[in-house]
Formats: structure tokens, C-alpha cells, sequence
């Protein structure tokens, strides 16, 4: 491990990605993700790697598609209208089976919104964003250590599990510094045996396509890859917990909201509050597991978000119905402060 050094969130971004093999970034400049692009455009040229400002966010994720399809470590990013322009390739690159990162720095919403944070793209990741069945793995940093981390864990995870996987951020997190230490570059292995990288005559030919025009086979490639996403969802779910051990009411939020949460969480506890929080790491897949197990010795559950309310929906279905879920929220770009996540705690606590 290096020593820390002083970085934003989105540089952490691309320095990680670096560092975890990659060597092949396609995007296209928005606003609040642009340092991510900018620092690969400084650094790749100096390691031999490719940095390519593609003429929009379509070409850019099919330029992904392209690198990922020779078993290569590639990477796109960008804010919330860049997604959703990606979303066909990012269908493609699932339909495919193919490993990439797509980094999202959330911006407010809809349409052009605004530059501010927001966590409003929540929806469009975890139910997949796209056409047709499919999954990625949604990552959620709440630190920029987190940023660099889990950019790693990402790369990991979408090869592990041949799947593309996101980094989902909001522009507070890719602009704010903070001390980071970095990991040591990895050695990356030889491209996979799926990959289509020429055959030499040696072996039958690899062929990367999504279209299946044989009903019964594209129904038996969505099952065998539905349950791939099982297995993702039984060992890869991530979350931390928060002072849950004797809470009364518990907060489930993630990235800046989080951070926000924890301290209205300590002035909630000095007034004799008992408030604990679940932070999913993974919104997919999210942990259901540990809140419903919290929905039996808590008396009411407040999603703390930054949109009108959407991962809000998960926490209800994970709660069954064993306990209320109230929702504490900022749009538009606005954040909430520890004194509005606290009003949110006390109005619970009353009515109970």
C-alpha cells in the first residue's frame, strides 16, 4: 500500500482503475465527472494505454463493448444524461457477458437538470438500465478511499462474474478531497478463454455477440445468467452497519447521505434516541437480508435519500411490512443537513 495522498473523488477513480489493470478509457466530457476523463487523458498516454474522447456517449460504450469483447479491462464514465444515453450498450455488453466499469457521478434530474448532487439515478441502475432481463452490480461509495476501493472491486467482480458492474456516486463525492491511500498496481493475467482475441488456428472461434434469433436459446441464456446474478446476490452482497445492536430506529442511506446520517445518528443518541444505520455498499445487489432482520426489534425504518424517494422502495420490500418506512429528503440537487436527518429521527420517535 502507498502512502496517502490528497485526492478528489473522481481522480481516485481513475487512479484505482489504473492501478487494477486498466488500460483502455472511452468517454465523453459532462459535468460533474469530467476530472475522471481529463486525469485519463494526462495519464494514459504516459503507461501505454489508449484514452479515447469518443464523439458522443453512444460511441463511447460501444467502444467498450469492443475492448471488452477481447477479454481487456475498460472503463467509461460519466453523469446522469451520459447514462442514459449508454443504456442501449450497457444492454449489449450484458447480453453479451462482457466485463466492464461504467462510472456514474449522479447529477440532478430529469431531463438536462441541473450540475448539482443527486442520488436520482437509483432506479435506472439497480433495475437495469436498459432493455431486456439483465443485472449489473451496483457499487456505492460514501468516502473517496471508497471511491479507489471499490473502482477495484468493481473490475474484480464484472470479470469474476463475466457482467458489467457500476461505480454510482453522486457529485459531492467525485468533488470532494480527502486523504486516500491507493493500492499497489495489479498484475493483470493473460485475456480470458472467452475472449475474442484471434485463434492462430489453435483453437474454435470465440464469438461476443448479443442476438439470439432462436427463442429457446435466449431463454436458456437468460436463465443460465439469471442464475449467475443468484450466486452474485448470495456472496457478493456488501452493507455496514451502524450502531444497529439495541436500535429502536434504524436509517438506511448510502454515499454522502450516509455520512450525513451518522451525525444525526450521535446527536439522536445524546438525546436518548436509539438510532442505528444499515449503509448498503452494494445497492445491487441490496442487502434485504440484514434490514428484515432488523424489522424485528426496530420500531420504524427512515430512508435518508437525495432524490423524491426511490431506494425507499427496496427498504419497504425488505421490511415486509413488519414496521413503518418513513423517507428523509433533499432533490434537485439539494442535500440534506444532519439537523433535518435529526427532525426526521424525532417525528418517528413521537409517533411511536
Amino acid at each position: 500500500m502507498s502512502e496517502k495522498v490528497l485526492m478528489k473523488g473522481n481522480e481516485a477513480i481513475a487512479e484505482a482503475a489504473i492501478r487494477s489493470g486498466c488500460r483502455h478509457y472511452l468517454g465523453y466530457p459532462i459535468t460533474p465527472q469530467t476530472e475522471i476523463a481529463a486525469y485519463m487523458a494526462k495519464r494514459m498516454p504516459k503507461i501505454g494505454g489508449t484514452f479515447i474522447q469518443a464523439e458522443s456517449e453512444i460511441a463511447a460504450i460501444n467502444m467498450v463493448y469492443g475492448v471488452a469483447s477481447t477479454g481487456r479491462r475498460a472503463m467509461t464514465s460519466s453523469s446522469s444524461p451520459g447514462i442514459s444515453l449508454k443504456c442501449e450498450g450497457i444492454s449489449y455488453l450484458a447480453g453479451a457477458d462482457l466485463p466492464a466499469l461504467i462510472v456514474n457521478i449522479q447529477r440532478g434530474g430529469p431531463g438536462l437538470g441541473g450540475i448539482q448532487p443527486s442520488q436520482s439515478d437509483y432506479f435506472l441502475c439497480t433495475r437495469g438500465p436498459g432493455h431486456g432481463d439483465f443485472r449489473l452490480i451496483v457499487l456505492a461509495p460514501s468516502s473517496v478511499q471508497e471511491m479507489a476501493d471499490l473502482t477495484s472491486l468493481a473490475f474484480d467482480l464484472a470479470f469474476k462474474y463475466r457482467m458489467p458492474a457500476m461505480l454510482l456516486a453522486d457529485g459531492t463525492m467525485g468533488q470532494m478531497m480527502e486523504p486516500v491511500r491507493l493500492k499497489e498496481e495489479k498484475k493483470i493475467a493473460a485475456a480470458a478463454p472467452w475472449a475474442a482475441t484471434g485463434t492462430k488456428c489453435e483453437r474454435p472461434h470465440n464469438v461476443i455477440n448479443s442476438l439470439y434469433l432462436d427463442p429457446q436459446l435466449l431463454e436458456k441464456r437468460n436463465i443460465e445468467r439469471f442464475e449467475r446474478y443468484a450466486k452474485v446476490e448470495k456472496k457478493e452482497t456488501r452493507w455496514e452497519e451502524f450502531m444497529t445492536e439495541d436500535a429502536e430506529y434504524v436509517i438506511v442511506s448510502y454515499g454522502i447521505t450516509a455520512r450525513i446520517s451518522r451525525n444525526a445518528i450521535m446527536k439522536a443518541r445524546k438525546a436518548g434516541i436509539k438510532v442505528g444505520m444499515i449503509r448498503p455498499i452494494t445497492l445491487w445487489p441490496f442487502p434485504s437480508a440484514p434490514i428484515r432482520r432488523l424489522a424485528d426489534q426496530a420500531k420504524a425504518f427512515l430512508s435518508v435519500e437525495i432524490n423524491m424517494g426511490q431506494m425507499i422502495e427496496d427498504v419497504r420490500l425488505a421490511v415486509e411490512g413488519k414496521a413503518p418506512v418513513e423517507l428523509c429528503f433533499r432533490a434537485g440537487g439539494m442535500i440534506p443537513s444532519p439537523d433535518e436527518v435529526f427532525k426526521a429521527v424525532k417525528k418517528l420517535a413521537r409517533r411511536k
